[in-house]
């Protein structure tokens, strides 16, 4: 098995360990796991993780190595790990939000084969949705990478340029899809629920929707046409939500977290 080396092990990191060791892909031996604070990381020492502090060291004796730092964190990263880094040997897999390849490359002076993966927060549950991309990665390991983060989830190929934009949809869009939740528990109070309850039915109503997509394979129109009739109560609330803003609003955030995350890192530092 190959050893995996896990730069920031924060909620992302640790959630992907998990994953590959809930679903037999490696084992807790093979997995480092790295912080600056490794008090943060006890239980998972117990789990016979090997946790250090030593990013070069951890990068030096891995396979595989997951860059999931910040994007202001990765400069002084990348010069930590540089001198550990044998291209012959190594496969580099970056979480990083709006870093290429070519820009990881650049900074490690090696021509090591580079994967981007944006998963998201689900990924804690399994569920995450994750686009992978690569300039110049083997399709081994493109196949070994899929591999890797369907234990968390389901996985897409995609181009990278198009890396920041699955970061808005799918990474970002975790929490535009949370904020609708909340805004329809709040509606479901204000017509008469306890907030608990509220929040339950919405909830479930939620992954309901996402479900009769996933399972069915249709279009969210031809789901929606079900349930509007003509004169009814759902065909006159869609329509006020529209009158609002309700679909260019998320249209226009969506656009605009992805011009932020294509500018959260900068190659200086």
């Amino acid at each position: 098995m190959k050893k995996i080396a896990i730069i920031g092990s924060g909620n992302i990191g640790l959630s992907l360990a998990k994953g590959l060791v809930k679903a037999n892909y490696t084992t807790t031996k093979n997995i480092t796991l790295t912080r600056r604070n490794t008090a943060n990381l006890y239980k998972f020492a117990q789990e016979r993780y090997k946790v250090t502090a030593n990013n070069a060291e951890a990068a030096a004796e891995a396979d595989v190595i997951i860059l999931a730092v910040l994007p202001q964190q990765l400069n002084l990263v990348l010069d930590e790990i540089q001198p550990a880094i044998n291209p012959a040997k190594h496969l580099v897999i970056s979480v990083i939000s709006g870093v290429s390849c070519a820009a990881v490359r650049e900074k490690l002076d090696s021509d090591v084969q580079i994967i981007r993966a944006m998963p998201n927060t689900a990924i804690a549950i399994g569920q995450s949705m994750t686009c992978i991309a690569s300039d110049n990665a083997s399709p081994q390991n493109m196949e070994d990478v899929t591999r890797m983060f369907e234990t968390v989830g389901s996985v897409v190929k995609i181009n990278e340029d198009l890396m920041t934009s699955a970061t808005a949809l799918c990474a970002c869009g975790i929490a535009f899809f949370l904020r609708g939740i909340r805004a329809a528990s709040q509606g479901g109070v204000e017509i008469g629920f306890h907030a608990d309850e509220a929040l339950k039915m919405a909830v479930q109503t939620a992954k309901g929707a996402a479900d009769l997509l996933l399972l069915h394979g249709t279009h969210p129109e031809s789901e929606i046409d079900k349930v509007t009739s003509p004169k009814g109560c759902t065909i006159a609330g869609l329509n006020e939500m529209e009158h609002n803003g309700f679909s260019s609003s998320l249209i226009k955030g969506i656009k605009l977290s992805a011009l932020k995350a294509g500018n959260l890192y900068t190659k200086e530092g």
